[in-house]
């Protein structure tokens, strides 16, 4: 694993490119950083200013390479990078609401925004206009939505809100796509359908996840619990209520192993084998050694200087991020078998860690 700094602001998401050179992050404001990676050290190399309001949601799509951007001037831009510099084109998401996250669909031909307007806009690309379009999904959501996640096969997304809820719905747009085969979801997928829908998730549904194959989805609530809901098994769903404080971020490493990470600053492995079979598995933070050694006279001055008490601090926490996680992202190998995946948290630090079985 490997911790790096980049400064002091709280990073709200962020977004590897395809070959894993570039990130970018956004450091909780209107921009978004793009960084390079050279040997050991990461170099700022562009900056996207287009938004006015807090920057909520990026997404980079590795095959076209493009960037979207969501945030909270209710806006979305997709950005082409043209002769070394990144032109940003402005989505028609038609939301009177701040945007909440945003997620490219597989094959990048369309993607989905979330947003407090209790709806979420499935954008595609027309042609004849030369634009960005979208179509407004509505069904049953009375709240904000927090989270999204694609199905492999395109169509389908899930989607986490505020008002308790996880749902999956159909986001099938016969203008730029052929008609999707049957799923263990369902079979008739009009755009919008709702095809699973929980209610009693406990707490705010802040991340949601399909399985590499998309048979089973796992979304993590503000009531410290992570659940599964298994769709070719009757889509019946396993809740696991933690001892821990609230998970942020939830993704699938293996088929059937889920890593979810949030307040208590370090990621936790979980494993799910089917109905009533969804386990913890373990920590996989390693904590830090603590340096009770000797303190030196200079340092004991120090601390009767600047504290007027001769004791030494131990504020710090144990684990390497010094705040919540915000968000997790696969980095290497896979989504049936992640080898390295990252988080970025409150404390301005992004952590790749290293996936074992």
């Amino acid at each position: 694993m490997s911790i790096y700094t980049f400064g002091l602001e709280p990073l709200s998401c962020h977004a590897w490119n395809k070959d894993r050179t570039q990130i970018a992050i956004s450091p909780n404001s209107n921009v978004v950083h793009i960084y390079q990676k050279s040997g050991k050290e990461w170099n700022k190399i562009h900056e996207l200013t287009e938004h006015s309001g807090r920057i909520t949601g990026v997404d980079w799509a590795p095959e076209t390479n493009r960037i979207v951007t969501c945030a909270s001037d209710r806006n979305a831009y997709v950005w082409t990078l043209k002769d070394g510099v990144w032109k940003p084109t402005l989505v028609l998401v038609r939301i009177n609401r701040a945007a909440t996250c945003v997620k490219w669909s597989p094959m990048e031909n369309k993607f989905a925004l979330g947003s407090g307007a209790k709806l979420i806009s499935v954008c595609y690309f027309e042609k004849e206009n030369d634009w960005w379009l979208s179509k407004h999904i509505k069904k049953g959501i009375c709240s904000t939505v927090l989270s999204l996640d694609w199905h492999p096969n395109n169509v389908l997304l899930a989607a986490g809100s505020a008002d308790l809820h996880c749902r999956v719905f159909s986001a099938y747009i016969k203008d730029i796509e052929e008609k999707p085969g049957p799923t263990p979801w369902g079979s008739k997928m009009p755009f919008g359908e709702v095809l699973f829908e929980h209610k009693e998730c406990g707490g705010w549904v802040h991340s949601v996840s399909f399985s590499p194959s998309g048979d089973t989805l796992a979304w993590v609530s503000h009531n410290s619990s992570i659940s599964v809901a298994d769709g070719p098994r009757g889509k019946q769903v396993t809740h696991l209520t933690t001892d821990n404080l609230p998970l942020m971020s939830v993704i699938y490493v293996t088929e059937n192993d889920i890593v979810a990470a949030g307040h208590d600053c370090c990621p936790y492995q979980f494993s799910y084998i089917g109905p009533e079979a969804l386990g913890f598995v373990k920590k996989l933070d390693v904590p830090k050694q603590s340096s009770k050694g000797s303190m030196s006279a200079m340092q004991h001055f120090r601390n009767l200087d600047k504290k007027a008490t001769t004791e030494e601090d131990h504020n710090e926490m144990e684990t390497l991020h010094q705040n919540s996680i915000t968000q997790l992202c696969i980095v290497e190998g896979p989504k049936t078998n992640v080898e390295k995946y990252s988080s970025v948290g409150l404390d301005g630090a992004m952590v790749v860690w290293t996936f074992k079985v």
